[in-house]
């Protein structure tokens, strides 16, 4: 009986050296997974945000140099229609 627990104790010290150096391995891959997304994931991160602001300052100016003046001339154009078709009822 003693040799089969001295042969349990060496086949489970055996698998602990196992397992420990996996967690090795793995925490070097989680590191150098960190690394990979620091380097090549936040400069696109900071593209896509200057991108962005790209097209809100293109909206922006579409807006206020095309949208609200063609806004203001539609109204304008529906005003003066409207008051053409009242006067010329009262014809």
């Amino acid at each position: 009986m003693d040799v089969v627990r001295d042969i349990a104790i060496i086949i489970l010290a055996i698998e602990s050296l196992i397992v420990g150096g996996l967690l090795i391995v793995l925490i070097l891959y989680v590191i150098q997974l960190t690394r990979i997304l620091r380097n090549e994931v936040m400069p696109i991160l900071h593209s896509a945000d200057e991108t962005v602001r790209t097209v809100r300052g293109t909206t922006v100016f579409v807006s206020e140099n095309l949208v609200t003046p063609m806004v203001r001339a539609s109204g304008f154009v529906s005003g003066v229609m409207q008051a053409l078709r009242i006067l010329a009822r009262r014809d």
